[in-house]
């Protein structure tokens, strides 16, 4: 018998959003097939992935950092007489494709958001040196339809993407233009692989999408919830991100009827300003905002909200700002996720007049921040004294500790064995920290 080809190594880095996330796992899926197994040493990697994110100005010149350093590494091991292959994929990939080729010629692939399906073809044309090097225009059902139906599960939660694209065009954001249009997965083909995902150990899936309460699927995102809650062994069920104005009567009703669709709800709004709302083409207004607040709440009083907040966009001024104070305080949030405005070219915020100085975006910031770390801090608090399900997901840093999640997405540490893992528990919860609870087992499973 001949002995075995040895495994390639494969690292790939991860940029942004949970969709990327769930993207570089089907990535490393798509790979395993070609003999590739995961690294977390670049400078071992016989291909290297970066699966890029184009939101924030930032993002963007890391990745080209990045590759500055991985084309140092590409040099040393080919003086060791071994081969890298480079590849950038995602939202930059998409909308920078040649220009990433001209600025970094080391770059051996670019592959946009729709057509990581198409990397073994792409990488085996490269090893032969000829063929495309460029594949960002494909559908995103050809995507899906050529990834393998077996799913590699990490650990007892997995994300799962039902939606992709955005017909909403935010003036600050360049998701339109990398991702395309809103385009929805069928139904059986999401429950079928939830299924697989149950019956290898999945307790929990979080749904993806840009906009994920666009899904437009058969009943809509509230319908396709109801019919992964009954699937056996899949005992929660999350989503995000939302846009208010997707948040519709049956998926409002259904978080007060769905069992296992958590308490826990990604609603950005941005700004609580409607000058400034309009500005952004958000196209709901600070007051609807806080209508539909009270409409989740009535359908379900428990749930913890969570948003997105831009601080300092073209034409903010101190009473713009001040709204969205007052809108936090208005709402209370258990987490948030708050940043300053910066640039994106080509977006038509970009061109905007009233660009904010950058001194004046820190200081908005840093008090923005304040507040929603006082709210979280305060919720966080709050679970102190109660008992809550517990889903355990790993081990602690701590001998003998467990970390699982709570309903509301909070971190909860727990003295446990490892014999727990997967299982869902009641957990007494003893402190609430800024970012998780402590707590201990209300009784042990046998």
């Amino acid at each position: 018998m001949s002995a075995p080809a040895p495994e390639k190594r494969l690292y790939i880095k991860t940029y942004g959003c949970q969709m990327n996330v769930y993207d570089s796992e089907r990535m490393a899926d798509v790979l395993a097939p070609l003999g590739y197994g995961v690294t977390d040493a670049p400078e071992e990697a016989d291909l290297v992935v970066l699966n890029t994110c184009h939101i924030r100005e930032k993002a963007t010149e890391k990745v080209y950092s990045e590759l500055g350093q991985i084309k140092r590494l590409k040099a040393a091991r080919a003086e060791a007489g071994a081969s890298m292959t480079i590849a950038v994929a995602g939202c930059v990939a998409q909308a920078e494709g040649e220009e990433i080729m001209r600025r970094q010629p080391a770059v051996d692939l670019v592959v946009g958001p729709q057509a990581y399906h198409q990397l073994p073809e792409l990488i085996a044309r490269a090893h032969r040196a000829r063929g495309e090097r460029l594949a960002a225009d494909f559908a995103p059902e050809d995507k899906f339809d050529a990834l393998p139906a077996e799913r590699r599960p990490n650990g007892v939660t997995a994300f799962l993407t039902v939606q992709e694209g955005c017909d909403k065009f935010c003036t600050f954001c360049v998701v339109p233009y990398t991702r395309g249009e809103e385009w929805s997965r069928p139904v059986e083909a999401i429950v079928a692989e939830a299924q697989a995902l149950a019956d290898k150990g999945v307790r929990e899936v979080t749904l993806l999408g840009q906009n994920v309460n666009a899904y437009a699927g058969e009943g809509g995102l509230a319908g396709l919830v109801r019919r992964l809650a009954r699937i056996e062994g899949l005992d929660r069920i999350r989503y995000t991100t939302s846009h208010p104005r997707d948040m519709d009567e049956a998926l409002i009703a259904a978080h007060g009827e769905v069992e296992a669709l958590m308490p826990y709800l990604h609603l950005p709004v941005q700004a609580g300003s409607d000058k400034v709302l309009r500005a952004m083409n958000r196209a709901h207004t600070a007051d609807s905002y806080l209508r539909l607040v009270e409409k989740i709440r009535a359908a379900r009083p428990d749930i913890a909200l969570s948003g997105d907040f831009i601080v300092g966009f073209p034409g903010e001024r101190d009473a713009d700002f001040e709204a969205t104070l007052q809108l936090v305080r208005e709402v209370g949030y258990a987490s948030a996720f708050s940043f300053k405005y910066s640039r994106r070219p080509g977006t038509p915020a970009a061109a905007m007049p009233g660009q904010v100085a950058e001194e004046v975006k820190a200081e908005r910031l840093a008090r923005l921040q304040a507040l929603l770390d006082e709210q979280q801090r305060a919720f966080n608090a709050a679970q102190a004294g109660s008992t809550l399900p517990v889903l355990f997901e790993k081990a602690g840093r701590h001998p003998g500790q467990l970390v699982g999640r709570s309903p509301y997405l909070q971190s909860v540490h727990v003295d446990a064995p490892e014999r727990l893992i997967g299982q869902i528990l009641p957990v007494v919860i003893e402190a609430g920290a800024r970012n998780s609870l402590s707590g201990a087992l209300a009784m042990v499973a046998a």
